[in-house]
Formats: structure tokens, sequence, C-alpha cells
């Protein structure tokens, strides 16, 4: 098992379960840091609302299988199995009480009961195959590569687990950042860059690909549930649609055609900040009713072409990766590498911000532990 993340951990475990000797290559110094980080320290583990379209892929329909075989109502009876306390914040996302350290500690407790063997301080620089795949000083009949993607690299992450898919020929989607922050134009810098702090409930649109959630400017640009989600779908030189005001009808609620009446109005909805900017920058010079029309319109349908994204230091996840068409879905295993398989965020199966990543890694680890 090359990695001990959230896929690595969970396909050990069932490995070993299944009376497999397992051994764990983790290049870090402990196991599970991304998980420690992850929901501001408290490990946003599932969410109970998991479907397949809550994911992105050249193939949308291959994590069905593995979504199906392992739900999120497995982990939380595993999560139950150790008391662990949890709860639901928003949308169905499910979070510790505590800390990722209860996630932690459950998976390190289950690959002792296992018997699994972990190896921190163990960088792999590859795999090679003579008859079993041999990796250093270890050789085995199977290798599972739950290495990650390219997301956070100050956390160790590294493209290994793409170089060992190239080098026994499958075939890699090109990677991007995803569920990351955007940037502004220099145009928009000059703008909205002072506001950064300010959050505020908004649609985000990328092509057909819509969130409502908050968003927050930052110093460097756009950020927030609703960025995050949309920055999954978005493209380089693509305009984002954001309406500044859901359900809202900001003419029906003005009753004198000036800018303070619109402000007052506006004030209501968005940050003071926000709103008196917004005004000055696309107020009209005279508030007729075809003027305010255009207005609200805007309002509704500020469309934004972002300069780029704040790149893999800030991405929670790496889009794209090994094409699914390589692998098995039932097991995850390679048609082209038989005993050679591929979990998590390595493969090209990304989710939806709010659990949904950590579910397709426990799915995948899952599925593969039972074939491995």
């Amino acid at each position: 098992m090359l990695g001990a993340g959230a896929a690595g951990l969970m396909c050990a475990i069932e490995g070993g379960k299944r009376g497999r000797r397992v051994a764990i290559l983790e290049a870090a110094e402990r196991i599970g840091k991304k998980i420690l980080i992850s929901g501001g320290g408290r490990c946003n583990f599932t969410n109970v609302h998991c479907r397949a379209e809550n994911f992105l892929s050249a193939n949308p329909h291959f994590a069905k299988s593995a979504l199906a075989r392992y739900q999120p109502g497995d982990f939380i009876a595993l999560v139950e199995k150790h008391h662990i306390r949890y709860h639901e914040k928003t949308l169905g996302q499910l979070f510790c009480d505590r800390s990722a350290t209860d996630i932690v500690g459950m998976l390190e407790a289950e690959c002792q009961a296992a018997g699994v063997e972990i190896f921190t301080s163990t960088p792999v620089v590859g795999v090679q195959r003579n008859g079993n795949f041999e990796v250093g000083s270890f050789r085995a009949p199977a290798v599972v590569v739950a290495t990650g993607g390219l997301s956070i690299p100050k956390m160790g992450a590294t493209g290994i687990g793409y170089e060992i898919a190239r080098q026994f020929g499958l075939k890699i989607n090109p990677c991007r950042p995803a569920l990351v922050p955007l940037t502004f134009c220099a145009a928009d810098l000059e703008r909205y860059g002072d506001l950064a702090g300010l959050s505020t409930e908004v649609i985000a649109r990328v092509e057909d690909q819509c969130f409502r959630e908050k968003m927050l400017f930052t110093h460097r640009g756009w950020s927030g549930p609703a960025i995050l989600q949309a920055s999954s779908y978005w493209q380089a030189g693509q305009p984002m649609l954001i309406d500044l005001a859901p359900d809202r009808k900001i003419a029906a609620h003005i009753q004198q055609r000036t800018p303070a009446a619109v402000r007052a109005v506006l004030r209501e909805f968005l940050p003071n900040r926000l709103a008196d900017r917004w005004i000055e920058i696309h107020g009209p010079e005279a508030w007729t009713n075809a003027a305010l029309t255009e207005f609200e319109k805007r309002t509704h349908a500020w469309s934004v072409t972002p300069s780029g994204t704040e790149g893999y230091g800030k991405a929670e996840v790496t889009a794209g990766g090994v094409d699914t068409d390589e692998l098995s879905a039932k097991t995850m295993e390679s048609r082209k590498a038989p005993g050679l398989f591929f979990v998590g965020e390595v493969v090209d199966v990304t989710g939806h911000l709010g659990g949904f990543n950590f579910q397709w890694a426990w799915a995948s680890g899952f599925c593969a532990g039972q074939a491995v």
C-alpha cells in the first residue's frame, strides 16, 4: 500500500480483515496528515446526501459502483463503533465534535486490529515488476497506489502516483487544482481587492453548474464555498456569473429612484462596504426605470473572468488523474497491469465540497481492499 491517507488506510484495513498481509508505506512522518487538517481540524468525513452527481470525472458513471458498495452509512457505523461524537453542520456535511485526530486514531486502531504494518518516513521513488511488484526492499503480488494528487504540496503531495501509472502504460487525464480560490484580473483587483474579509451568500455559476453558498472576498480574489465549488468546473479564460442577490427583487423595494434609496436596499442583504462599492462602480448617472432594470440585471448576473486560481498550494483536491477507463469500476484494479490498483484522489474522480471526496476515498479504498 503506497500512501497512508484516507483511501490507503481504508484499503489496508479491508485487505487486512480478509487475511492479507498488508504493509503501508507513507512518506510523511505520520499517517493521515490531510485528514488532520480537513474541515478546519474537525474532519468533514462524509456527506449523508452523497450521490454520483456530486462528482466530476471524464466518465461520470465510473464512481457509481464504488459509492453504492460503500455508502455514508457504512462509514458512520464505523465512527459510531468507536464512540466518536459528530454532528451535521449544513447540507448533509458531517464533522467530528472534537477533532480530526479522532478519525485518524480510529483508522490507526482498525489497522492494528487487522494486522496492518505501517512504515512512516518511507518515501516511494518507484515501482518495479519482476514477477512480483518491488518497492524498495518490499515485494508483493499486489500494489495499491493511494498517493493522492498534487494539492497542498507543503503536506508532502507529489506526482509519484501519476508517474507509476504512466510507467505501466495507463493514461492520465490532465490535472488541475480544484476546490481552489480564484484570482482577480488586474481591473477587479483594483476595484475589489480592499474588500478582503467580506462574505455574502451568492449563486456562482459556471456553464450549467451553479452553487448557492457563501462567497468570500480575499486580497487576491474570490473564495468561500460557492467559489470553491465553481472552481472545479472553471476553465482558464472562462467567465463566471455571480448572483449577488439570490431571490431578491431590488427594484420592487425601492421607493425613490436615488442612490441613497438603492444603497439602503442593497445594505439589507450585502455587507455595507460591498453595497456601497457596487453602487459606486455599477450605479448609473441617473436612476431611471431602464437604468434600475439594467442595474438589477447586473446584480443578479455579475460576469467576472478570473485571471487564474491560487494553484495547488491552496487547492483542496486535484481534478483529473488516472483515467477511469484504465481501471475496473468494481475493484479499482488496472486493466493493463493486474495486481496494480489506484484509489482515492489519484484517480480521475473529484467530489464537490462537503465531505464527498472523503466518501470517494473510503469507497474506492473499500472496493480495492475487497479484491487486493
